[in-house]
């Protein structure tokens, strides 16, 4: 990495200024699993104060669940409140989403779980039809949360 580069990493955009910052090494958070530890990417990974999530699918501890997108999303709101635990955090810290769908036309479905795991302010969200998602998931979301200073 060349020396600009190097600098230009640890300078923050603070109006029109450039000033100097510091950026914490990113922790990999992996359950202690045989299938964690084979898995190609990791459960979650934090930078500074971020919780970064993998997409996540209603996969319980037999597989996917059975039943369709309502079964499904209520695990995968399972699966999220797990990894946020573990950091000490809840789903009031998640700032953004991005959801995969499968079928476009479940998503009233998907919103109707969704919306009871945020009762208050609603992080920022993007959403795209996929077509075809891991496991043969109906839906897989992924979150970002603000674990604090």
């Amino acid at each position: 990495m060349t020396h600009s580069i190097r600098r230009m990493r640890n300078l923050a955009l603070v109006g029109l200024l450039w000033v100097p910052c510091a950026f914490a090494a990113p922790v990999f958070i992996n359950p202690d699993t045989e299938a964690a530890r084979n898995a190609p990417y990791s459960h979650a990974v934090i930078v500074d104060n971020l919780l970064i999530l993998s997409g996540q699918v209603g996969v319980g501890p037999s597989g996917l669940v059975e039943g369709g997108i309502v079964p499904e999303s209520h695990q995968i709101m399972r699966n999220i409140e797990a990894i946020l635990a573990g950091q000490g955090a809840g789903f009031e810290d998640i700032v953004k989403c991005t959801v995969m769908i499968d079928e476009i036309s479940e998503w009233g479905a998907f919103n109707d779980v969704y919306v009871t795991y945020f009762p208050g302010a609603k992080p920022a969200r993007s959403a795209f039809g996929a077509d075809g998602l891991a496991f043969g998931a109906a839906v897989e979301l992924e979150c970002w949360a603000y674990l604090g200073d």
